[in-house]
């Protein structure tokens, strides 16, 4: 049976799956251009889209912007027109300048996490985008939605829950990660209900819905299913759209993920602050024990001090982008050690809407 579609605001999506966003360089305008064609929501990273580009390390926030702008236009282009998003982190500097990039070049929503994005709304304004932020608990969404609410401004218009299982930077603390893999994190569906009943509890005051979006391994049609039960709307997939044909990294990065066995997967530590999950590899091995000789800031995040983190994220995703797979952090989903080859975005998505 085909998946009901996703309506935010005045957007219907033939497909309810957000296709999530990866930096550096993983999902850029191929992989979410083709994502948009076949229905789905395709989701551009901001972070550093401009790594390939001959100025960015002389003009690297001018070249980022023209790069987002480049990324946005294309997609819309390949996908004839289809869902647009951008994932920003509100981790990264110059926040508003990506804001913006996105609203005056077309893009359709901003998905933003990595943080609580506090002045998002603001940021917005009346601007036709649509905006989620990214929580991981209870907690967050109501210190994002009643500050929202008390002072009056613009209200989001979906909310993306991101679970311990997904790849990348995490809303949880390292302890939860490692402790919640005992039970492979299935109390966390409580959480779930709890965010989901809280956000829908806006809908009678604004009058009208407020989706709830799930995040974080999901795989297949039965993860879409079970958290369809829970009460979420659509769900966004990242890790099952980087063994892709059409997936921006280099194919040396699809084949580390299509490689990948269970026991490869990891929680490591991020400069943004938070833990991330990844493939282990001789380059995060080093970093347990070995600070890395950073020689050039990107100043990508606020809080990061190139005289005290591990590693540079900027040249480590950039290495991973490029194909060097065992001199990089190579972020991931929990269930990317079940990819087992290439294929392309459009059996993935017929598999998971059958």
């Amino acid at each position: 049976m085909k998946l009901k579609p996703l309506h935010i605001g005045d957007l219907t999506i033939p497909v309810p799956i957000i296709q999530g966003g990866m930096g550096v360089g993983i999902s850029l305008s191929s992989l979410a251009g083709a994502v948009a064609k076949e229905g789905a929501v395709g989701v551009i990273s901001a972070a550093q889209p401009g790594f390939s580009d001959k100025d960015f390390l002389k003009n690297t926030m001018q070249t980022n912007l023209r790069s987002l702008a480049y990324h946005i236009k294309r997609a819309k282009e390949i996908s004839h027109g289809g869902i647009i998003g951008v994932n920003i982190m509100r981790a990264a500097t110059h926040y508003q300048e990506y804001v913006d990039c996105c609203i005056q070049n077309g893009a359709d929503m901003i998905i933003s996490g990595a943080g609580l994005p506090m002045e998002l709304p603001v940021l917005v304004g009346d601007a036709p985008i649509k905006f989620a932020p990214i929580v991981s608990s209870v907690k967050a969404a109501k210190v994002l939605l009643h500050r929202w609410d008390k002072k009056g401004q613009r209200m989001p218009d979906f909310v993306v829950i991101e679970g311990p299982k997904a790849g990348g930077h995490l809303g949880f603390s390292e302890k939860e990660l490692v402790e919640g893999l005992a039970n492979d994190y299935a109390s966390y569906d409580e959480e779930v209900k709890g965010i989901v009943s809280f956000v829908k509890s806006f809908e009678e005051k604004y009058n009208r819905p407020f989706p709830v979006i799930f995040a974080g391994g999901v795989y297949d049609r039965r993860d879409i299913d079970h958290y369809m039960a829970l009460g979420c709307d659509g769900v966004q997939m990242a890790t099952r759209f980087v063994a892709t044909e059409e997936c921006d990294a280099d194919i040396r990065y699809k084949l580390a993920y299509v490689h990948a066995k269970k026991e490869d997967i990891t929680i490591v530590k991020s400069p943004v602050g938070m833990p991330g999950r990844a493939i282990e590899n001789t380059y995060m091995k080093l970093r347990k024990t070995q600070r890395e000789n950073i020689t050039k800031c990107y100043k990508c995040l606020e809080r990061c001090n190139p005289a005290t983190t591990p590693y540079c994220i900027t040249e480590a995703l950039i290495r991973a982008a490029q194909g060097d797979v065992e001199n990089s952090l190579l972020f991931c989903g929990a269930n990317a050690y079940k990819i087992d080859r290439i294929t392309t975005v459009k059996e993935i998505i017929d598999e998971l809407n059958q």
